[in-house]
């Protein structure tokens, strides 16, 4: 077999058997350097030129079997290809296979994480991975991750949630019949601030919740099954405002990110989101709720490799400063440290009670 098809980080059937005929001069000759059989490569020539409407091989009585123009074509296009795209499939070849590598290394774990969208999550990431620990992270919303955990998808969930819930609070009721006392551990994260990010200089003085029903104030709104949202309708309820009187309350986006480049695109006066991402778009930001942010795993998991890597890194003085550096966030004094759902979620310490009508 000629030196390229050994070679080649692009193989083509078709273009090995042409140039193997160029070479051979002969289809008998191709397929014994191909290692294959006559009838198969005679077969196959056969069911390319009808596949493309086009003859590949010229034969004249008394000479050897050459490539009609169409095929040499063919093979000029395809050393074109070869040409530029050899060296970025071996540089990507290279790449996966050191990728692989860290399956094989037990010095490298690998922790999948759904989790509500967090700005200090994609910096943890970032850090985690220069420490052999490599978190596997998808986004979407608080309640979905923990969901998600619970069937089976991930290993650990990221939820966040008002520091003192009422224990008959929105929050408190969507959470509690995800999360069960003897089958999940917390793991503190960090403290967060909620509140609105407006465009800079708040020109419209937005201060207070009810300052969204304004009339021409335009809302955005993340999505249900987040958490941000469950916490602008407890905070609404807890009120007594009616969203259908917020401009805009059912113009939804995906992340804080995205909320927060939608105001400063002007699509919207205000919306509910982290410090951190109202920063990051040159907005200002009017702080309305301390909340934590928690990660969640089975029991089971807790002395896994991956999970005791995770609070040994979530403990280290280098986390603590850069998690501190960011607008909005707070190291806490539990981060890193395995907890029960009774000694940190206030709603687990107190008989829950109905909620009105």
């Amino acid at each position: 077999m000629a030196q390229r098809h050994q070679t080649s980080p692009l193989r083509n059937p078709l273009m090995d058997m042409l140039q193997a005929v160029r070479e051979a001069g002969s289809i008998a000759g191709a397929a014994k350097s191909l290692q294959l059989s006559y009838r198969h490569v005679w077969g196959e020539l056969k069911r390319w030129e009808q596949a493309l409407e086009q003859p590949l091989i010229l034969w004249e009585k008394g000479h050897a079997a050459r490539l009609s123009e169409f095929a040499d074509k063919l093979l000029w296009a395809e050393r074109q290809a070869q040409a530029r795209l050899a060296p970025q499939i071996s540089a990507l070849h290279a790449e996966l296979e050191k990728t692989f590598s860290v399956a094989f290394d037990p010095e490298h774990h690998v922790l999948p994480i759904f989790a509500s969208h967090d700005d200090a999550l994609v910096q943890l990431r970032e850090h985690a991975a220069k420490q052999s620990l490599h978190l596997d992270l998808r986004f979407c919303g608080s309640v979905d991750a923990i969901r998600a955990l619970n069937e089976g998808r991930c290993i650990m969930a990221g939820f966040h949630a008002p520091s003192q819930p009422a224990t008959d609070s929105l929050v408190a009721r969507t959470y509690k019949p995800l999360l069960k006392t003897g089958l999940h551990k917390l793991i503190g994260f960090s403290s967060r601030q909620q509140g609105l990010m407006v465009q800079p200089g708040n020109p419209l003085a937005l201060r207070r919740l009810d300052h969204l029903l304004r009339p021409g104030v335009r809302f955005v709104n993340r999505s249900p099954g987040t958490g941000t949202r469950l916490l602008l309708d407890q905070w609404l309820t807890a009120a007594e405002l009616n969203h259908q009187n917020i401009e805009g309350y059912a113009h939804e986006e995906p992340s804080h990110a995205a909320i927060a480049a939608c105001i400063a695109a002007g699509q919207a006066d205000v919306g509910l989101g982290i410090g951190s991402a109202a920063q990051a778009q040159g907005l200002d930001f009017v702080p309305l709720e301390q909340e934590d942010y928690w990660l969640v795993c089975l029991k089971s998991a807790v002395d896994s490799p991956p999970v005791q890597h995770l609070c040994r890194l979530l403990q280290s003085a280098d986390w603590t400063d850069q998690l501190n550096a960011m607008a909005g966030y707070t190291a806490v004094n539990t981060s890193g440290q395995i907890q029960s759902l009774k000694q940190r979620l206030p709603w687990w310490t107190h008989r829950s009670h109905k909620p009105k009508p």
